[in-house]
């Protein structure tokens, strides 16, 4: 270990980014999954041969979550400062980032919640149909709860992905392990600091995966 990581430890600045970047990742992906699974619903019932088919509609907001997802992360960061300082109140901190961070990530939960959705049997909801149940408890009764599993494996890796989505935000203002591998690493020639953070992401990451991947299990009931 480098004597710069001892200062840094030191102070605490690498336990504050540890920090910053779990703060930002788990409420950017509860925001993104407030925002992107009505929306991923939406897309999956209102498709052709979905139980409320409604091309119209699943076409414009097809395309529109498209748009969002073609356009690259670190861009798409910088055009939505404004936004993110109309909401709330500043450009710079972890408080804007969060908020670009969940505008990048809905459009991709919005289709990892489709194809969790398509993966319910479509006899389970012709079952439901047939007993005249409505639109809104087939969602809340069978879809939802028969892609669980399907919604929870989707979950665990649009937070994997939020979490390196929020180490490039610490290019533009943003806090975390990502601000301090550019300020303290890559711009003052410290590749261990660099490394020490990358190693750090990729614990994070591992504890998710694990974490997520045994909630995956205990809800399963095809594993069971």
């Amino acid at each position: 270990m480098s004597e710069m990581f001892y200062k840094l430890w030191g102070a605490g600045i690498i336990q504050l980014g540890i920090w910053e970047t779990i703060y930002m990742t788990i409420i950017s992906t509860f925001f993104a999954y407030l925002l992107g699974m009505p929306l991923g619903i939406l897309l999956h019932v209102t498709e052709k041969g979905g139980i409320h088919p409604l091309p119209g509609i699943n076409r414009i907001l097809g395309s529109v979550i498209n748009i969002f997802r073609s356009i690259p992360f670190i861009i798409l960061m910088v055009a939505m400062l404004p936004v993110a300082n109309l909401i709330v109140g500043t450009s710079l901190g972890n408080q804007a980032m969060i908020v670009t961070l969940v505008i990048a990530a809905t459009p991709y939960v919005a289709r990892m919640v489709e194809a969790s959705m398509k993966e319910v049997g479509a006899g389970v909801i012709e079952a439901a149909q047939a007993m005249g149940t409505s639109s809104l408890k087939i969602i809340g009764k069978v879809l939802i709860p028969e892609a669980k599993p399907a919604l929870l494996t989707g979950g665990i890796i649009s937070m994997v992905t939020i979490l390196g989505y929020s180490a490039m935000a610490g290019v533009i203002g943003g806090g975390g392990l990502g601000k301090i591998a550019i300020t303290y690493g890559y711009q003052r020639y410290n590749d261990d600091i660099v490394w020490i953070c990358v190693i750090l992401t990729i614990i994070i990451v591992q504890l998710i995966q694990e974490s997520g991947s045994r909630l995956v299990q205990n809800t399963d009931k095809r594993i069971r």
